[in-house]
């Protein structure tokens, strides 16, 4: 039994040690950059390169880019926007990315991010939510957040870097609250009954 606690304890000691991030990431159909890792008060570092292959060729997709969309809407798949018309697991889902971006300490963040949905209107919606949200997360000065939408096709470009510092235990507490509650289910829920 004390053996058990000691080890808790242990590892609840370490998970309370703060881990300082320094990464730079792009992602254009492929992912590239790297992330470095400190942990232990720097004592130990890791470097971890950010490397993927494109799973799809631009050439087909664009070939193909009408035939999938029609394809895509008549087929039957789980749309999350289904959960986020759900005001309850909407406000669990804003509560909890509010705390994780209260949590981290951010000494210097950028993020540019182009995205578009297969349907103008959904991209629409998710922009009317995205827009504003940048806004307000974008309030510190070690922040720069730009979001723009593409209308015209489904589409996603990310650019990001960042100094930041996150203590595990912190995050493992936020993650435990939001899979414990039930509005969250809930809308897992109804976006697989809308599928």
């Amino acid at each position: 039994m004390l053996t058990a606690v000691f080890v808790v304890v242990v590892l609840l000691g370490l998970l309370a040690i703060p881990i300082d991030l320094v990464y730079q990431m792009n992602w254009r159909g492929s992912l590239q950059g790297e992330i470095q890792l400190h942990w232990l008060f720097r004592l130990l570092r890791v470097h971890i390169p950010l490397k993927s292959s494109k799973t799809t060729q631009p050439a087909k997709r664009t070939h193909t880019k009408q035939h999938s969309r029609h394809k895509t809407r008549s087929k039957s798949k789980a749309n999350p926007l289904v959960a986020w018309r759900q005001r309850s697991f909407r406000q669990r889902i804003i509560k909890f990315l509010h705390d994780l971006w209260q949590a981290i300490r951010k000494r210097d963040m950028h993020l540019q991010l182009l995205i578009g949905l297969d349907d103008p209107a959904d991209t629409g919606q998710l922009w009317a939510v995205m827009g504003p949200l940048s806004a307000v997360l974008a309030q510190s000065q070690a922040v720069r957040i730009d979001i723009e939408p593409d209308f015209s096709e489904s589409h996603l470009e990310v650019n990001s870097s960042g100094d930041i510092r996150i203590i595990p235990l912190q995050l493992l507490a936020l993650l435990l609250a939001l899979l414990l509650s039930p509005p969250f289910w809930y809308g897992l829920h109804q976006m697989r009954k809308a599928a």
